[in-house]
């Protein structure tokens, strides 16, 4: 092929060009930019930087930078996160909540410490003839905010009672239906489950005492008045809590999302014991080995779990089925 002589400075016919301008067009221009590099403020002096950085990392008040947030949360109108106040395990227990009051209200087996109270809600209290078994102290929200924190939905009134009497694993004599909680940490589902099993007329709740809530404050509100109502039974192994059940003759069926068959067509019998796990976690390896069943809840969509208080709810709804029909 013939060499085409090509200069890249001179435009090609019909094209633009992109070719490098000559040298002499481009001194100016260097020199322009170099002045303004040398407009430019230059490095200070090494101790001048270092005072300068040294006083960028202290406050007006001198203390370092770092402790920004704890210097705002002094200030005033500037509030820090609320935590509750500090609780005795074996001291009284706190209820608020119109259902979970005035059930506890309602239930003689209950010994009272305080009741604070609003105006509008002693009014409700007084409308709905409740006895009172303790003089009520009247409130505003602010008081009872201080006591469950700010988002609680108090409805106006909050009582301090002694914990309820817990029956022991032994005392239990089952007829139809308990349920076992295998390690289930947030009162909010554990709540729930307690206000499932109040309504499928369950005998017991049995859990343990380590990793689970307590049976106040939140628990209780999520529950609705359900802990007046079903015996919470807390053990220190449940392994030979459930070893317990059986010699009472209870069949215990485990429920986990990986189990053999599903619970609508496991042959079940009274008295019953259904047994849940965590949530994300299931069932320990230890109780599996305990049931006398572990069984599934068939779920027909794309999504093939549940919440625990949910898929709880829908395994005592089977379950009563079940049971009644046998």
């Amino acid at each position: 092929m013939r060499r085409r002589d090509h200069d890249p400075r001179k435009p090609r016919k019909g094209r633009p060009d992109f070719g490098r301008p000559e040298r002499p067009d481009r001194r100016p221009d260097q020199r322009t930019e170099q002045r303004r590099r040398d407009d430019r403020p230059g490095p200070q002096h090494r101790d001048d930087r270092h005072e300068r950085s040294d006083h960028e990392r202290t406050t007006e008040r001198g203390e370092p930078r770092w402790r920004r947030d704890k210097i705002r949360q002094d200030r005033p109108g500037k509030h820090k996160p609320w935590r509750p106040p500090r609780r005795d395990r074996d001291g009284p227990v706190i209820l608020y909540g119109w259902h979970s009051v005035k059930a506890a209200l309602e239930n003689p087996a209950r010994r009272f410490h305080r009741l604070l109270a609003t105006e509008n809600a002693l009014h409700r209290l007084a409308e709905a003839g409740i006895a009172l078994p303790v003089a009520p102290t009247t409130s505003d929200a602010h008081d009872i905010e201080a006591l469950v924190g700010p988002d609680a939905v108090h409805q106006g009134i909050l009582a301090e009672a002694d914990p309820l009497d817990a029956p022991a694993i032994e005392e239990l004599d089952p007829q139809r239906l308990v349920l076992v909680l295998d390690q289930i940490t947030d009162p909010h589902n554990v709540g729930a489950i307690l206000r499932s099993a109040a309504a499928f007329a369950v005998e017991a709740v049995i859990t343990t005492a380590r990793h689970s809530p307590e049976a106040t404050g939140v628990l209780a509100k999520a529950a609705s008045a359900a802990l007046e109502h079903v015996p919470l039974v807390t053990v220190p192994n449940l392994a030979r809590a459930l070893d317990a059940l059986k010699d009472k003759n209870v069949f215990v069926v485990g429920l986990d999302s990986s189990g053999e068959s599903d619970l609508a067509t496991v042959p079940l019998r009274a008295p019953l014991a259904l047994v849940v796990g965590a949530e994300g976690k299931g069932l320990r390896q230890l109780t599996r080995s305990h049931c006398d069943a572990v069984a599934r809840i068939a779920l027909p969509g794309r999504i093939k779990s549940l919440n625990v208080s949910n898929a709880t709810a829908l395994a005592l709804y089977v379950a009563s089925a079940r049971l009644a029909s046998e």
